[in-house]
């Protein structure tokens, strides 16, 4: 993914100053800022659900488009809103995923997402039984079960507990490590010094920077 001068926002009005930056295979890259900066609205715009207000961005070398099947085979993405069939169990919504998906072995990677990210007692239960932080486990799950080169994810923390959150992160350092990339907008410092690469502040002055001087602005509340 490659964005130069690329201004987001709605009805062609900017929420936050122009964003340019790389992202490569083996990367994590973090877009910290205080709420309302701009990160969800950067992220989807990158992801294509929303024009740019100016400049460009660049998805596998093309210009972002979700209705693209060669955009869906390479890019998942988990931007927060949870999206379940409700009359699935939530071991037969993971398997769903990944025959929709082709992955090869699909029970196999359902019982490790199930184990993974502590749903076992839960995979025989149905979407409306499930409290908020195993629904968000479970939109987790999902979007690791689907074959991917991206990993998109808006504030992924969210109703995860600490326990959760160390695994989340350890999580995304074996993404990069298997090749894969992924962008994260996160509030959490933790969450962004265990597993980023670099940094996007979003704001009024939208710049790259190290993981530690990311990690102040976010202590100044920047």
């Amino acid at each position: 993914m490659s964005a130069r001068g690329l201004s987001v926002g709605y009805g062609g009005v900017a929420v936050c100053a122009p964003a340019s930056l790389t992202l490569r295979p083996g990367q994590v890259l973090a877009l910290v800022g205080v709420n309302g900066a701009g990160k969800s609205t950067l992220v989807r715009t990158c992801c294509g659900l929303l024009p740019p207000v100016e400049g460009e961005v660049r998805l596998l070398g093309r210009i972002p488009d979700p209705r693209s099947a060669a955009q869906r085979a390479a890019v998942a993405w988990d931007l927060g809103e949870d999206s379940f069939f409700p009359s699935l169990t939530v071991a037969e919504h993971l398997g769903l995923v990944c025959y929709g998906h082709g992955v090869l072995d699909a029970d196999t990677v359902v019982d490790s997402l199930l184990t993974d990210l502590d749903l076992i007692g839960q995979a025989d239960s149905l979407p409306d039984r499930l409290s908020s932080g195993q629904r968000r486990r479970l939109a987790l799950a999902s979007v690791l079960a689907r074959p991917r080169r991206l990993l998109v994810l808006d504030e992924p923390e969210q109703r995860l507990d600490h326990v959760m959150r160390r695994l989340l992160a350890q999580r995304l350092v074996q993404e990069a490590q298997e090749g894969r990339a992924v962008l994260l907008a996160s509030h959490d410092p933790a969450l962004v010094a265990a597993a980023a690469t670099q940094v996007l502040l979003v704001g009024a002055h939208t710049c790259v920077l190290s993981v530690e001087e990311g990690l102040s602005a976010m202590k100044e509340g920047l």
